[in-house]
């Protein structure tokens, strides 16, 4: 186990809330209700085969977290076998792939949540890469996000509408006689 203690500083122990966060409360609900509108059938379609199901995106996604966090930087035995996670045509039946994939966020957070500083800044041999513990979890956060819209992206295209997975914050308008504050004449950012 790589070393744990002491305490991470408060910048190292926000980024480790903010990678569970992205982890765990962001992107995989946002699988779950893609997996769940999509028929078993559906969760192993590909619109060609130099593409990935959703099912094989999410084996994916699980082999993927399992080497780099748990493995990597929780020193568990990696026993990933990545092309397999490409070849599987299913069924692999939605409930235990949701089991599946639930599971190794939770494992993977338990590790991401006993990480000090020391660990983050030490370097590790994943995947065939040398790198530090603070960039094997911004690659799996990074990496889970990519893949998410992707599944995303697929249930789209079966649904044909939007998922209305995205909630952004309620803004209360300006009222017209408060005074703007800030960068005056900078146009505001653009909802994409």
């Amino acid at each position: 186990m790589p070393a744990l203690k002491p305490k991470p500083t408060r910048t190292a122990s926000l980024f480790l809330a903010s990678s569970q966060q992205r982890l765990a409360k962001e992107n995989l609900p946002r699988i779950v209700e893609c997996l769940q509108q999509l028929s078993e059938d559906e969760i192993w379609w590909r619109p060609n085969w130099a593409s990935n199901s959703a099912g094989n995106l999410v084996l994916h996604l699980c082999g993927n977290v399992r080497q780099w966090i748990i493995a990597g930087l929780g020193e568990a035995e990696d026993r990933r076998e990545r092309d397999r996670e490409f070849a599987e045509c299913g069924p692999i039946p939605r409930r235990e792939l949701v089991t599946q994939l639930r599971r190794t966020i939770r494992d993977a957070c338990r590790v991401v949540a006993r990480l000090s500083d020391e660990s983050l800044a030490r370097k590790y041999e994943i995947q065939g890469y040398r790198v530090t513990g603070l960039d094997a979890a911004l690659h799996v956060v990074e990496h889970f996000s990519y893949h998410t819209g992707q599944i995303i992206y697929i249930t789209k295209l079966k649904r044909s509408r939007d998922l209305r997975l995205t909630k952004l914050p309620k803004v209360n308008p300006v009222q017209k006689t408060q005074r703007p504050t800030g960068n005056v004449g900078v146009a505001p950012a653009r909802n994409t």
